[in-house]
């Protein structure tokens, strides 16, 4: 069975990696092959293999399912009215809610929308806007196919809104139309919804604004959107992060409370002659008890992976003691592993599946041969000790593939944050969030409290400097041997020589960012939708042209894109960034990235007391005719000029920091939003110094740039267009788009190739993140 279980997982993995769903056919002979090995053939092999086929045609056909209902292209961007539901918990963002919206009925003629949409309503000037789940709504709408930024080592929207079953997202319009039509319309998933809803408004009304009442919300009901950013850093960089949610071990403590109260109360049936344990053992009530108790836990808690594992493996528990067969922990784990594949395909693709099953299967190795009689305080200290001891060794390989990054304060942080968050936290908050609104608020309180004391020792192990070890993600081959050495080092009592296991590890901790040779360098377009954000390598050195835009308040480029980058590739310091110009959409992420990464000199066209150049621990001035070289790399500074600095009434674009790079004869001409004004001086003064083989589209291929003159002094064989999907600014123009081909300049977009990455030497190697690491969930 767990051989089966385990292929099964495998083949819905594998089918997660594959750029094109198999036909139909192809699926039924799948699982054809999967029942012909499981009767013909005999042992492990055959059940793996098996399971393996069972597992990559159920996923194909789930996936099938999900990906049929789409929104017509010729719908998107029209206005469209529907009536539906607000279906799961809505978050208010500061400028509007946003929330998922089950759709009833079309009332558009012949347009075609998908059941569950992802809006967005902002709000009006002076607007009380307020939605709960349950509500039916008469909404005109404006949506789009699913899409999202398609990065390295960057967080897969479209494949998280696949796995949400959502496919389509839009805002709401403006319209006289908009109106509520039904209080609340009553379904099982509503009635579970709209309970989140009253526990989380009750803890937000006793709390108010107070600083961790987001933690507290993510406690009791799940909804983690109200925790702040530099709280997650807090959080992360002491590898406390799985305990802001509802964990296992939460989880597990109210089936547990539930199952003990129940068992005390039907013992104690023989005092009111009910005699109910006659009837049925207590055991088997007590079992059923904490099953149902961690249902309704887990549902409130919004059915994430970490939740479901605990709930089936509990389910499964309660199983065999109801029908008298209870099994290994091992085939407890495996079934609840098949389970969560089984509902879900999609949860290998999250770090919070394989951090969650790959922890208790550490627990389960490292207990081989270590069974203890001893009982008591001491034990049950030494016993949680070589647990903690087991899970942060255990999970060290996993942890820098997944994150890049591990922290070393994290057995001491989780000593301490385990016993308060599980014990002290969690149960005062789950109380009073339950309790009357006049007792509820004091026990909110002290919950609070308790969790303050603890951010504040958490704040201080963050901010030590060796907090967190970072090194580049690990190519399959060292994981696999980082993976060996763990087990040697986590073997039963009696193994040789289990410390040595530590030396396969070492590989990790010495690998190095990757460069290019002497005398080449690499330029990575990030996909940042409508902003600007390169980075430029050499051998030796790196740079950042611009930091993309300025999503929400605390979120920006920087941390969603930039930053899960170059933590993935182990960079942890820059030479240079260079910020063209004042606009949010290339300045947008540069405070976080100053505050995340040591970055020796900014260079920019700022003003003296912008923010940036406050923050910047050297900062000098952009100014045509600045000049270096890096290990045979060349970067010249062609705008802005020294007087335009001096001209007041100059817009932010005609002084953006305009920079070419070139090495052997190639070169790339960065040019940010310089319009028609400056490109003519451009031609005019350095018209030598234009000639590059790729061109970044000035201002992002707008009306006002790449004029015929300047496109012909520039001579680009590649147009590089940074712009959001269905920008409002409709860039790059139709015109201008269609020049470039006219001229016979290859054209490259970042919201239809992701991020495109250029190897400069003798000649130039051009990658499409969406082409070479193509997903069957992409929108072609």
């Amino acid at each position: 069975m767990r051989s089966l279980i385990l292929g099964f997982v495998a083949g819905a993995a594998f089918l997660q990696t594959r750029a094109a769903l198999p036909a139909g056919w192809h699926i039924g002979a799948c699982l054809l092959a999967a029942v012909a090995l499981l009767l013909a053939v005999r042992g492990p092999l055959r059940a793996t293999l098996a399971g393996a086929l069972a597992g990559f045609a159920w996923a194909a056909f789930i996936a099938q399912l999900a990906l049929a209902p789409e929104l017509a292209k010729a719908d998107e961007g029209r206005d469209i009215d529907v009536v539906g539901t607000v279906a799961k918990l809505p978050h208010d963002f500061g400028q509007g809610v946003r929330f998922q919206f089950r759709v009833e009925n079309v009332l558009t003629d012949a347009a075609q929308v998908p059941p569950t949409l992802a809006l967005s309503w902002y709000r009006a000037e002076g607007d009380r806007l307020q939605l709960r789940p349950g509500e039916r709504w008469r909404l005109t709408l404006r949506l789009q196919r699913p899409h999202g930024n398609a990065n390295p080592h960057g967080f897969d929207y479209e494949a998280w809104l696949l796995g949400q079953g959502i496919r389509a997202t839009g805002y709401v319009r403006a319209a006289s139309s908009n109106r509520r039509l039904d209080d609340f319309v009553v379904t099982p998933g509503h009635l579970v919804e709209r309970s989140r809803d009253v526990l989380r408004t009750r803890i937000q009304q006793a709390l108010g604004d107070e600083p961790y009442a987001g933690v507290i919300v993510a406690l009791v009901v799940g909804d983690q959107r109200g925790i702040e950013q530099p709280d997650w850093d807090v959080f992360n960089r002491t590898g406390v992060s799985h305990l802001v949610a509802i964990s296992g071990l939460h989880i597990t403590m109210v089936a547990g409370l539930a199952a003990l109260a129940l068992s005390w109360l039907w013992r104690r049936s023989f005092f009111t002659g009910a005699q109910l344990p006659l009837l049925l053992p207590a055991q088997k009530v007590a079992a059923l008890g904490g099953a149902l108790a961690a249902l309704l836990y887990v549902l409130l808690a919004g059915f994430g992976v970490p939740a479901q594992r605990t709930l089936y493996m509990l389910a499964v528990v309660a199983a065999a003691l109801w029908l008298g067969r209870l099994t290994s922990v091992s085939h407890i784990l495996c079934l609840a592993l098949g389970l969560v594949v089984l509902i879900d395909p999609w949860a290998v693709l999250w770090p919070g599946f394989w951090l969650s099953f790959g922890a208790v299967g550490v627990i389960l190795y490292a207990g081989l041969g270590r069974s203890s009689t001893a009982s008591g305080w001491r034990a049950t200290l030494a016993l949680a000790a070589r647990t903690q001891y087991a899970v942060t060794l255990g999970l060290v390989p996993l942890t820098l593939l997944l994150f890049s990054q591990v922290s070393l304060v994290g057995p001491l942080a989780n000593a301490v944050a385990i016993p308060v968050v599980s014990f002290v936290v969690t149960p005062l908050a789950l109380v009073g969030s339950l309790l009357p609104a006049p007792l509820a608020a004091p026990v909110l309180w002290c919950a609070h409290l308790a969790l303050e004391w603890l951010a504040l020792a958490l704040g201080w192990l963050a901010a030590l400097p060796l907090a967190v070890w970072s090194a580049p993600a690990p190519p399959p081959p060292l994981f696999a041997l980082a993976l060996l050495g763990t087990a040697w080092m986590l073997a039963p009592r009696g193994w040789p020589q289990r410390w040595t296991g530590a030396a396969a590890w070492l590989p990790l901790f010495l690998l190095q960012p990757a460069s290019p040779a002497p005398g080449r360098f690499t330029v990575t377009a990030f996909d940042v939708g409508q902003g600007m954000a390169l980075l430029v390598e050499t051998a030796r050195h790196r740079l950042l042209y611009d930091a993309g835009p300025q999503y929400a308040p605390g979120q920006d480029a920087g941390s969603r894109v930039i930053l899960p980058y170059l933590r993935a590739r182990g960079i942890r310091r820059l030479d240079t960034l260079v910020v063209s110009h004042s606009d949010l959409d290339h300045v947008g992420g540069a405070l976080t990235l100053l505050d995340a990464l040591a970055i020796d000199n900014v260079k920019s066209s700022l003003g003296p007391g912008h923010r940036v150049v406050a923050a910047a621990t050297a900062h000098r001035q952009c100014v045509a005719g600045q000049r270096w070289e890096w290990d045979g790399v060349v970067f010249e500074m062609l705008q802005p000029t020294a007087a335009s600095y001096e001209d007041s009434g100059l817009k932010a674009n005609a002084r953006s920091c305009t920079l070419r790079i070139s090495a052997q004869g190639r070169a790339i001409l960065l040019a940010a939003d310089i319009e028609a004004a400056q490109e003519a001086a451009l031609v005019a003064s350095a018209p030598d110094l234009l000639r590059a083989d790729v061109l970044l589209a000035p201002h992002h291929g707008s009306g006002t740039s790449s004029t015929p003159a300047f496109l012909a002094a520039v001579k680009p064989s590649i147009g590089v267009f940074q712009v959001g999907h269905r920008n409002r600014y409709r860039h790059p123009k139709r015109e201008v788009y269609e020049r470039y081909g006219e001229l016979a300049i290859e054209r490259l977009r970042t919201d239809a190739s992701g991020a495109i990455t250029f190897e400069f030497g003798t000649g130039i190697a051009t990658g499409e993140y969406r082409r070479d690491h193509s997903r069957y969930w992409y929108d072609r």
